[in-house]
């Protein structure tokens, strides 16, 4: 209560600064996450200052200093970004302009740029997250702005913030239509429509290799990775295999895509055969920045996504013509039983076989053991079930913190540690098996997910990324080898997972009601989902499926702008029609006297709106301010003629418009600011 008092109780200039500031803050601070660490602190220390002065009193700052703090701000984008163009370079220098532009707020032009400026990184929000918590975020965030705009043009005194949040409340709801039609019939014409993410910058998810060790931190990351609605049938749990980066090529500490020491051995077509039942469904795709699709295995039609060429590798892998920067839907056709690969050796196998040298050397021991075993001599198949079994029956746990691995990651976990993550496990199966002389490599991606009881849509997480291997066998091709499930069954059997910690807030409501926990994440990401999709399923060919129903036989983007030119024009007509009816409506002599109020209130004169021609003259001689004015008398004259008109007999009164054009004429004094 006693903060509140002081804030009554703090002039207006300081109050309406303060609350500028706070809806600034507000804008800022959904950022945080996407800006750079000296950004956020740069900002938030700036605003705190400028909060200082105002509550204060004190004098802002002088050039010099923000000068000093431009060029700091300047450098440290270069010095992050080594450029100030592109859009992460870009929206953290708008920020630190914005927050420096407050330190300039002596009068209201300085307000109008940072109301500006403050629309701008609003919209800037957009650029990394489209979800519905965002758009929440900013639609109070618009509120606060149009607040802090018309607060500013009230008149001088003490209005109260409500009064100018009702009137921005009105504003946002008038502007709504309009802002509904321009959603509807703006045509979206890449590259107009969208904004690229910078190249170079990599989301939360898969990466394009793998450090031993690393993929276990996105196993704490449950923020979701993709959603998907199959229609019809689910596959089975052991079946959910959603296809991401292969990795073929080994250092000894971190896996790649295929890099071969023979750039003559071309690698064989991928020689796809499906069989079985096909499972058709659609995915929506969180912005990855990354140029894969990813797809159930296995996928043999390209599929279907707009604004992006597909094609697929000899691996199986799915990629576009470039990243997938903001969030995406594609469909898809998948047959979970398939097989490919050549059938008999190649030369470009050998690549799936070498090894960096000097690496795990007591894992080439055990391999050159399990070649002498008389089981061996079976063949390829043989080998992989005898390793299966020693990762079932030899003591080997599955673990989200394994430790850190040394130099010999397989030596490690085939001897030392025996436990790992997915990764480990794979990566140690498939250095074993190259060991053997048996073509292997590492294939990252997805396992499992949820079933969201809600929207009907199987959610899979970024905690679901998983590693598998694959195995060349002669006569069959490639096969999908996951040696986790000889570890930890139920990790890809019933979908069990490793659960990080959780916080004490979530562990008291678990403890409640578990079922209530999981229903609120569930409605949650349903509604995200909703408005993703509906976001998403609004695409220019659903523009032109709209002008096909209003009667357009083959439309393009030109006819959907005529559309909207022709909405423009009559929305046009009909606000011009409006104002004609209301001046015909209200009497030309009130809306002369309003104009009057008007004009004073911008020059610091109370004005009541009840108050009459005569009044206003003897209140502008009674004020100290105006009574030395030399517009005083003739206003104070011309006010008299305006209240003696009123009352003139009808056949007497000259022509209205004179008194208007002589208003215009006065000599009135500069506007305050």
């Amino acid at each position: 209560m006693t903060m509140l008092t002081a804030l009554k109780n703090l002039p207006r200039d300081a109050r309406d600064t303060l609350f500028l500031l706070a809806v600034i803050a507000w804008l800022i601070a959904p950022q945080v996450n996407n800006l750079p660490l000296w950004c956020s602190a740069m900002a938030a220390a700036i605003l705190l200052w400028r909060a200082s002065i105002a509550v204060r009193g004190h004098s802002l700052p002088s050039r010099w200093w923000l000068l000093l703090l431009l060029v700091l701000a300047t450098a440290g984008t270069w010095t992050t970004y080594r450029t100030i163009l592109g859009r992460d370079a870009g929206v953290t220098f708008i920020v630190v302009l914005l927050a420096l532009k407050t330190l300039e707020l002596r009068a209201q032009r300085d307000a109008f740029v940072v109301f500006f400026l403050g629309f701008f990184t609003l919209l800037s929000n957009f650029f990394f997250s489209q979800s519905l918590l965002t758009a929440f975020a900013m639609l109070v965030g618009l509120l606060g702005l149009l607040t802090a705009l018309v607060n500013s043009h009230m008149p001088v005194g003490r209005p109260p913030l409500a009064q100018a949040a009702r009137t921005a409340g009105w504003m946002a709801l008038l502007g709504a239509p309009i802002m509904a039609v321009l959603f509807v019939l703006f045509p979206r014409i890449a590259p107009l429509w969208g904004v690229p993410a910078d190249a170079m910058t990599g989301r939360s998810g898969l990466s394009a290799n793998m450090r031993v060790g690393t993929m276990a931190s996105l196993a704490l990351d449950s923020s979701v990775a993709m959603r998907i609605r199959f229609e019809g049938a689910t596959p089975p749990a052991h079946a959910l295999y959603f296809r991401g980066p292969v990795l073929s090529t080994f250092d000894g500490r971190e896996w790649r895509p295929l890099r071969s020491n023979f750039p003559t051995r071309f690698q064989p077509a991928a020689q796809l055969q499906v069989t079985g039942m096909a499972y058709r469904y659609q995915v929506t795709l969180e912005a990855n920045n990354r140029p894969w699709i990813v797809v159930l295995d296995a996928t043999p039609d390209k599929p279907t996504i707009n604004g992006y060429t597909a094609s697929m590798g000899p691996d199986l892998q799915w990629t576009t013509d470039r990243p997938m920067a903001d969030l995406v839907r594609y469909s898809a056709e998948s047959f979970p039983d398939f097989s490919y690969g050549p059938p008999r050796a190649v030369a470009a196998l050998q690549d799936y076989v070498d090894l960096p040298p000097n690496f795990n050397p007591r894992t080439i021991e055990l391999a050159a053991e399990l070649r002498r075993d008389p089981r061996a001599r079976e063949g390829t198949a043989a080998l992989i079930a005898m390793v299966l079994e020693r990762l079932r029956t030899g003591g080997y746990t599955y673990t989200l913190e394994p430790g850190v691995f040394g130099t010999h990651t397989a030596d490690e976990f085939w001897f030392d540690r025996k436990e790992g993550f997915c990764e480990h496990i794979a990566s140690s199966f498939v250095v074993l098996m190259r060991a053997m002389g048996v073509p292997a490599r590492v294939v990252t991606g997805y396992q499992g997910g949820e079933p969201n009881n809600v929207d009907g849509f199987w959610t899979v997480r970024q905690s679901d990324a998983h590693a598998w291997t694959e195995v060349w066998i002669a006569g069959s091709g490639w096969l999908r080898v996951d040696p986790t499930s000889a570890v930890a069954p139920g990790r890809t059997g019933s979908l069990q997972r490793l659960i990080q910690p959780q916080g004490a807030m979530a562990q008291a409501l678990g403890a409640v009601s578990p079922a209530l926990v999981l229903n609120l994440r569930a409605t949650w990401e349903a509604l995200n989902n909703r408005w993703n999709q509906w976001v998403l399923n609004y695409s220019q060919a659903r523009q032109l499926d709209l002008l096909r129903n209003i009667g357009f036989e083959s439309p393009s983007w030109e006819d959907l702008s005529y559309v909207l030119i022709g909405v423009i024009v009559l929305a046009s007509m009909a606000g011009a029609l409006w104002t004609l009816w209301e001046r015909r409506r209200q009497d030309p002599w009130l809306r002369l006297l309003q104009q009057v109020g008007i004009r004073l209130r911008r020059l610091g004169v109370i004005v009541p709106d009840t108050a009459p021609p005569r009044s206003i003259a003897e209140q502008l001689r009674q004020e100290r301010a105006w009574a030395t004015n030399p517009i005083t008398p003739a206003l104070a004259e011309w006010l008299l003629r305006l209240e003696a008109w009123r009352y003139a007999p009808a056949g007497q009164r000259a022509a209205l418009s004179t008194l208007q054009r002589e208003f215009k004429q006065l000599p009135w004094p500069p506007r305050r600011d």
